[in-house]
């Protein structure tokens, strides 16, 4: 069985699946979705050592000994990543089917670039897909959450 680091906690998946199906099934969380199966839409969206990946169609057996941060390791209820109330305060999702895997790619970007432009923005998300057309108001929610942690900072 795979022992990683998950949302800062050390678990242990069983073999022969994908990170995604380990997620959702033994580990019990929801945040990362299966919409294509084929990395095309950025539901499964996870970090992986901190960087955007889909988990759909990657064994369990690659995480081995990694860190993996899924939507919920982000922030909770009582403490929300900056990004989590932005996309709120922005009304930045309608269905939300997309928002988990959006949200930790948001993550990644302003991790590694604190004061993004509209540009970088559109890129780091560039590879998820998100039917409702909420698109400008995602990209105001990850530059207002840029924004609060940089003044945090």
């Amino acid at each position: 069985m795979p022992a990683f680091t998950l949302n800062g906690e050390a678990v242990e998946a069983p073999d022969g699946t994908t990170l995604l199906h380990a997620l959702r099934g033994a580990l019990g969380l929801s945040g990362p979705r299966f919409g294509c199966g084929e990395e095309q839409c950025g539901a499964c969206m996870v970090l992986l050592d901190g960087k955007p990946s889909c988990a759909c169609t990657l064994p369990v057996e690659a995480a081995a000994g990694r860190r993996v941060t899924t939507v919920e390791g982000l922030g909770s209820a009582d403490a929300p990543h900056p990004l989590q109330t932005a996309f709120l305060d922005e009304q930045a999702g309608q269905c939300g089917f997309c928002l988990s895997g959006i949200l930790v790619s948001a993550a990644a970007l302003l991790a590694a670039d604190p004061s993004p432009d509209a540009a970088a923005i559109r890129a780091a998300l560039e590879p998820h897909l998100c039917r409702c057309g909420s698109h400008n108001r995602i990209i105001r929610a990850v530059q207002r959450a840029a924004d609060t942690m940089r003044s945090a900072a």
